[in-house]
């Protein structure tokens, strides 16, 4: 264990030491919330200091739901051949695309279930139709698990199927897939689907093959404290390896509609979540608050816990929605919330360049230009 009092170990990460794991693991089992967030948003402080909080205005677009994987956590999905199984045609994607440009949106994220039907072509043809009709936008989509699936299908590694994506429009990749990134907990809740070393692998993949990724944890289904700790750490590895990750976001396990029965994480697990990623992830450059699992009033307070990214502004979203938790934030609510976290509200684009700041005047928000952003923030 650590020779540092939990006072010591908070003092040591602020003043920019490495956490271990278990300090880290000391942190969460010991630490009050306050002192934990109290240190996580000094450190954001400092990795920010133009006191911005950004958000992208962006799109997740499921093309399918069919999956082979039953994960126990997931409600979405439905067989391959199940009577609710669809597929998106090409039309409905550009259509839901063009919706999103006409919003002044930038990023789109093309996500769905394991389909070992659909060859890697499927793939190339999304990415080179919808750029085709909207060069500008970012396509930070599919996931681990959906890079394995079109490896397993074409035959192709996971560098060739990311080359091949690339060459189709693909921009970038979420971290979705990792879950808790352990393989005890893996087995346990999702065994057909891609080991931890394999979502390593495909994101060290993405990375070498000059793809930016962000990563992620679903917390709060059947994992220990210490298996959480490890997640965080072995992201941190990856990246100390690579420097490939944008961001890290974690969001609590919802159980509606779904076979696994856990407790409901709660509001201050989430705050620990938010501020010990924050401590743990010393080279992860941006912490994003989760407002569609967590809910936005949760989200504006994790702003003061650590986090500097309010996430996106999704036009729909349905992965979440089918567990029955459904919250909407449009981009004059976020505009408001960001503000009352005492932040500057800025819109970013995937790769967190801001393409506009924004402030409160008169009761409205005005766009200001990047040059009044110390004034705005004395």
């Amino acid at each position: 264990m650590s020779e540092f009092s939990v006072e010591g170990i908070l003092r040591k990460a602020v003043d920019g030491g490495r956490l271990t794991a278990e300090e880290a693991l000391q942190l969460h089992e010991d630490a009050d919330l306050v002192s934990l967030g109290k240190a996580a948003d000094q450190i954001r402080r400092r990795r920010h200091p133009e006191n911005l909080g950004t958000f992208v205005v962006d799109r997740n677009i499921n093309y399918t739901n069919a999956c082979v994987a039953d994960c126990s956590f997931c409600a979405f999905y439905r067989p391959p051949g199940h009577p609710e199984a669809y597929r998106l045609p090409m039309e409905e994607l550009l259509r839901r695309v063009g919706e999103l440009t006409a919003m002044g949106g930038t990023q789109v994220l093309l996500q769905g279930g394991l389909d070992p039907s659909l060859p890697l072509s499927y793939y190339e043809q999304m990415c080179r139709t919808i750029k085709a009709h909207y060069p500008q936008i970012h396509l930070h989509s599919f996931s681990a698990p959906e890079i394995d699936t079109m490896a397993q299908v074409s035959g192709k590694s996971y560098r060739g199927v990311f080359e091949a994506l690339m060459a189709a429009g693909l921009d970038s990749m979420p971290g979705g897939g990792a879950e808790i990134l352990v393989e005890r907990v893996r087995q346990a809740v999702s065994p057909k689907k891609l080991s931890a070393a394999g979502w390593f692998a495909i994101h060290r993949a993405a990375h070498e093959a000059g793809l930016k990724t962000t990563c992620t944890m679903t917390y709060g289904m059947v994992e220990t404290p210490a298996e959480r700790v490890e997640h965080l750490v072995r992201l941190r590895d990856l990246q100390d390896e690579t420097g490939g990750f944008r961001a890290f976001i974690p969001w609590s396990f919802q159980r509606g509609h779904t076979v696994l029965d856990t407790p409901p994480a709660g509001g201050m697990e989430y705050l620990r979540m938010i501020a010990l990623a924050r401590l743990v992830l010393d080279n992860v450059p941006n912490i994003q608050a989760g407002w569609v699992t967590e809910g936005p009033k949760l989200a504006q307070l994790a702003l003061s816990f650590g986090a500097n990214d309010f996430g996106g502004i999704l036009v729909d979203e349905v992965v979440v929605g089918a567990t029955g938790m459904i919250y909407r934030v449009d981009k004059e609510e976020a505009l408001r919330l960001i503000r009352g976290a005492g932040r500057i509200p800025a819109q970013r684009n995937t790769k967190y360049e801001i393409l506009h700041i924004y402030d409160e005047h008169d009761g409205t928000f005005r766009d200001l230009s990047a040059d009044s952003v110390a004034a705005s923030s004395r």
